[in-house]
């Protein structure tokens, strides 16, 4: 199923790309090179100011409104919104970090609104997942005789993670995010069947290789849960189970945190239900030792206190002085 909002964004694209080719033979010399460049570099166009875009073809600014008129437009800002609209997805981060640096304020507290942000993602999606979904991913997860954790992108690092928290507790759970791209992954889907589980993790901007594998695996039987933003997601379109999370982030596409957050829940949950689990936590822990490092005996505060102590400048000698007698 196609993505109504990728179809949406494709069909503004294509829209944008027809008035300024049918517009070409009237157009002076000038705004020619102009529409040439805009039609060569229609994403690039779409992020830049009136100014570069003049600059780039070697024209003015009055240039720049008078071709976007020539279009039909009432000038250069109606113009770049419907180049931007073709993008809309893509270039949301982009759009508002430009307009972050163009309104907020230098004594603005950035950190701290981001961990408000990534707070708020936490509550929503603690509030969104209901127990039964939660419980039926969980045992999907138990049940299955192979767990693949799809991720592309910044995702492949969550899938990394995903992996790392359930090996201790499933004899068989890989990621297929970072080793050998997408054609290693399809070998290793290729025999998936309703025995096994693909878990897909996918956020806005979405990466096709996550869909398209997760959907062949799911055309030869095999489960999906999707870890994704929602219903609307291509991802949610044909997965058996599905878990959202809030990933808004102010100033990039997407925040990670609650992501992982319910990616070790899960994980917390498959670890408490699955047999011989503190059997297996023990002998994972017993192989792992001889490369882990115990912290340093004595309290945190003393070692605090040491090295302040290490850094204060001792006072200087004070000598006793003779008073001078008067002759």
């Amino acid at each position: 199923m196609i993505d109504p909002s990728s179809a949406a964004s494709s069909s503004a694209e294509q829209a944008i790309a027809t008035r300024i080719a049918s517009a070409m033979p009237t157009l002076t010399p000038i705004h020619r090179r102009m529409g040439e460049y805009v039609l060569a570099n229609l994403f690039r166009a779409a992020t830049m100011r009136i100014d570069e875009l003049a600059s780039v073809v070697g024209a003015s600014v009055a240039t720049a409104n008078r071709f976007a008129r020539a279009l039909g437009f009432d000038g250069y800002p109606q113009f770049r919104e419907a180049l931007v609209r073709g993008f809309e997805a893509t270039l949301a981060p982009v759009e508002r970090l430009r307009s972050a640096q163009e309104s907020l304020a230098a004594g603005d507290d950035l950190v701290d609104a981001s961990l408000e942000q990534a707070a708020n993602n936490l509550h929503a999606t603690r509030t969104a997942i209901d127990r039964a979904a939660a419980d039926a991913a969980v045992e999907a997860i138990i049940a299955a005789r192979r767990v693949f954790v799809l991720g592309y992108g910044a995702s492949a690092f969550l899938a990394g993670l995903m992996e790392h928290g359930l090996m201790p507790y499933h004899d068989n759970v890989q990621s297929l995010a970072l080793i050998g791209g997408p054609s290693h992954a399809a070998r290793r889907l290729f025999a998936a069947n309703e025995d096994d589980l693909v878990i897909g993790i996918a956020f806005p901007r979405y990466v096709e290789d996550t869909i398209e594998l997760a959907r062949r695996a799911a055309s030869r039987g095999a489960r999906v849960l999707a870890l994704t933003d929602g219903p609307r997601s291509p991802l949610a379109q044909f997965a058996s189970l599905s878990l959202f999370i809030r990933a808004d982030r102010r100033l990039a596409s997407n925040a990670d945190s609650a992501v992982l957050a319910v990616i070790e829940a899960l994980c917390d949950a498959v670890a408490y239900r699955a047999k011989r689990s503190v059997k297996a936590a023990a002998e994972v822990s017993e192989f792992v030792l001889p490369w882990l490092v115990e912290p340093q005996p004595g309290s945190t505060d003393g070692a605090h206190e040491a090295a302040r102590a290490s850094t204060r400048t001792p006072r200087a000698t004070r000598t006793t002085r003779t008073p001078k007698t008067k002759r």
